[in-house]
């Protein structure tokens, strides 16, 4: 098919129409931008942490943000953090794939792991915590990562923490919360996560929150990053997989049903937060870490006490 601005060979068919390799790009970069803006996900005074794995998502936002900011004129500064969950014949490639992008986009870099700050590796801590708890993998390395995530990007005095979540990746949580009746966890997720700003934590936001997998994958390949289009080991052990195909089958038979997820969705937003916010637990800090928390201990310290234990 030839593209429908202009008589280019077609790389994608969306559902406004056909569009070439250069018009692609632009289109892609273009709803990045048209995001960052609208949801004012950037200020210019900000210390900007971008959340990394060497994944396509990742460098994709990675290398999205840093073309906004030098656009703008910005002079927010700007850094890359990863976390190595100690994930055999997975993480170790990604890393790589990340340094080398990292250094071809004169971004810093930090690393930080699993094993460094508990001890273990993902790979040692699940078969123990789940013997004890029933946990699966996912549900461990979520609370590890967002922990690690929140941690560091508050060393380094990070003002967001930018990640790369995707059209999909959101609606499947949105799917998730209301199928588990998670309404106050729903309440978390847009463009600008959380419920309101607090000085716990660092606000996470999503450029990409409008791009599907699709584009993404696609934006990637065109612009010859490169990147493992590879898939965590343990994402099938996930009730997030069981979503995932859920609504990749209705997309297929229905076309534009996750974008119809993400707009109904936003549409009720604004009184999900306003009724979390009233209901709000106050948060404390760990007594173990000093962390947030909801509770006396936070979730990474109780898995750590179910490993001491082991």
């Amino acid at each position: 098919m030839k593209c429908n601005k202009c008589e280019n060979k077609s790389v994608i068919e969306l559902q406004h129409g056909s569009l070439c390799k250069s018009h692609f790009i632009s289109y892609f970069e273009t709803k990045v931008f048209k995001t960052i803006k609208k949801f004012n996900l950037i200020d210019r005074n900000d210390i900007l942490c971008i959340a990394t794995s060497g994944g396509k998502d990742s460098l994709t936002v990675l290398h999205l943000t840093k073309k906004y900011l030098t656009q703008h004129n910005f002079p927010t500064k700007l850094f890359a953090l990863a976390i190595d969950e100690g994930i055999s014949n997975y993480r170790k490639q990604t890393l790589e794939d990340l340094k080398l992008f990292c250094k071809n986009e004169e971004v810093e870099l930090k690393i930080v792991s699993n094993k460094e700050e508990f001890n273990y590796t993902l790979d040692e801590a699940f078969p123990i915590v789940n013997k004890g708890t029933k946990k699966k993998p996912c549900n461990i390395c979520g609370v590890w990562r967002r922990y690690l995530l929140n941690k560091h990007a508050k060393l380094e005095n990070a003002t967001k923490v930018i990640t790369g979540h995707n059209l999909d990746d959101e609606a499947q949580a949105i799917m998730m919360n209301m199928f588990k009746a998670n309404t106050k966890l729903a309440a978390n997720l847009g463009p600008v996560s959380g419920i309101k700003e607090t000085e716990y934590f660092v606000q996470r936001v999503k450029p990409l929150y409008f791009c599907t997998e699709k584009e993404t994958r696609l934006y990637t390949f065109l612009k010859n990053f490169q990147v493992e289009y590879t898939e965590c080991p343990y994402s099938a052990q996930g009730y997030r997989a069981n979503i995932r195909d859920l609504l990749n089958n209705f997309e297929n038979l229905y076309p534009g049903t996750k974008q119809g997820v993400i707009k109904s969705f936003l549409s009720l937003l604004p009184i999900m937060k306003e009724q979390a916010s009233q209901n709000m637990q106050q948060i404390q800090l760990c007594k173990k870490c000093k962390e947030p928390a909801n509770n006396e201990f936070c979730n990474a310290c109780k898995i750590s006490e179910v490993l001491a234990n082991a």
